[in-house]
């Protein structure tokens, strides 16, 4: 008797995934602060005085704890297709981060200058542009067509 298996995606490498988990670590805590801890998100320049300012808090809490699980999801698969639409998800959060934050500087980037913002945002970007890149190569290697399809797994 045979069962048909399908191997996960060809493996991920580490350090995108480390980078992933880390990527995850800054939406929860910013999850945690615009959901529960108002006072650290005011300390950071943003007011959250009105109903209208309450309500963009709590819809950026949700919306970001949805990437972040949705994010913790694909790290747990390790399927590089679902990485690189999660990468491609990153950019562009990051890449308009990259404008806006130096646009409109606040206390939450640690006390940079809005030009070393910008810079900051421009390496966050490139590694990230850089671990898509490499999800992509991965991705179009022949081998992983064979390593993603059904195969037969013979049983005892």
């Amino acid at each position: 008797m045979t069962t048909t298996n399908t191997l996960p995606s060809k493996r991920i490498p580490l350090w995108i995934s480390v980078l992933q988990v880390l990527l995850i670590g800054i939406m929860m805590t910013q999850v945690y602060e615009f959901y529960l801890d108002h006072e650290a998100v005011r300390a950071s320049g943003i007011t959250i005085e009105t109903v209208a300012d309450r309500r963009l808090a709590y819809e950026f809490a949700a919306r970001t704890l949805t990437m972040a699980l949705v994010s913790a999801a694909i790290v747990a698969s390790q399927r590089v297709e679902l990485f690189m639409a999660m990468f491609l998800m990153n950019l562009l959060r990051e890449g308009q981060e990259t404008i806006i934050d130096p646009l409109f500087p606040t206390a939450n980037a640690a006390g940079l200058s809005p030009t070393a913002d910008f810079v900051m945002h421009l390496v966050i970007v490139g590694v990230q542009a850089f671990a898509l890149f490499r999800l992509y190569t991965l991705w179009r290697d022949p081998a992983h067509e064979q390593a993603s399809g059904a195969i037969e797994v013979p049983q005892a």
